[in-house]
């Protein structure tokens, strides 16, 4: 229980819908589509549509209550006004990839619970992997449990962003980063699903990631899985990580003050960054 919610129950109920929407997404997966373009945020498939009926079909059953906030078909009220649960599902994270056949994409679930993510679920159906979050109680992947890497330097990161749609605004910027990154890092992924390089990053493949302009469904399940696997979760400036921040840079902790001096130097303005291990 946590402030009168059992947990155990959410828990349950958000991976019942996220492989719900992971069958979809597996199903259709190489067919025939019909895409349309979202303006500055992507494209879109009837697959995505489909796959957010699937999961909210359960929520709604299991959660009446909990309001829910999705990326397709935005806020819906719970039959309790008062409520202070939410899920909040990405029932698609990675359309693009899922288009044109590359198959980094995934179904990210979270479950919110007066104001704070309790529950995140990912899952990542071609491959069949459930990520699983609680509060306080770690971070699994196909119920063994996973832990952030142990990389101590930068020149030993393997680390994975990715870029907004909003080229024009913000592309330069991004490349910027890219850039100092690129020259101290192993080396830089750029798969194309926040949510999931999120999970890699909780399970230790990943050192690090870093994006600007992302929506809650992205980043929810995904910065509870970092901060429960024992990394660390922040925007740019080192705040603590909130699912309405701007950006969002995780890490395994040890490799977070150097990340954050080179992701975003205007806000540390001496640079010191740690090159060995």
């Amino acid at each position: 229980m946590r402030n009168g919610l059992d947990l155990e129950r959410v828990r349950k109920a958000a991976i019942e819908a996220a492989v719900a929407a992971g069958e979809v997404l597996t199903k259709n997966f190489g067919k025939k589509l019909t895409v349309s373009k979202k303006k500055g945020a992507g494209l879109v498939t009837q697959v995505d549509f489909a796959s957010e009926n699937a999961a909210l079909k359960v929520l709604k059953k299991r959660f009446p209550d909990f309001g829910i906030l999705t990326e397709e078909s935005g806020e819906h009220s719970g039959t309790e006004i008062r409520c202070p649960g939410r899920w909040i599902l990405d029932p698609l994270d990675g359309t693009t990839n899922y288009v044109h056949g590359f198959p980094m994409f995934c179904v990210s679930l979270a479950a919110e619970w007066m104001g704070e993510v309790v529950v995140g679920v990912i899952v990542h159906p071609i491959l069949e992997d459930v990520y699983v979050a609680t509060r306080g109680k770690g971070a699994t992947l196909n119920n063994k449990k996973i832990r952030v890497s142990k990389t101590s330097g930068l020149s030993n990161s393997l680390l994975t962003t990715g870029f907004t749609y909003r080229k024009d605004e913000w592309l330069h910027r991004e490349m910027e980063a890219f850039e100092r990154l690129s020259g101290v890092a192993r080396a830089i992924r750029r798969p194309g699903s926040a949510a999931l390089d999120l999970a890699y990053t909780a399970r230790g493949v990943f050192d690090g990631f870093w994006e600007r302009r992302l929506s809650p469904w992205d980043i929810a399940a995904g910065g509870l899985l970092v901060q429960e696997a024992g990394g660390k979760v922040t925007d740019f400036k080192g705040n603590s990580f909130s699912v309405d921040s701007p950006e969002i840079l995780a890490s395994n902790r040890v490799l977070h003050p150097s990340l954050l001096q080179t992701v975003a130097p205007e806000f540390f303005p001496i640079l010191e960054v740690q090159l060995t291990a």
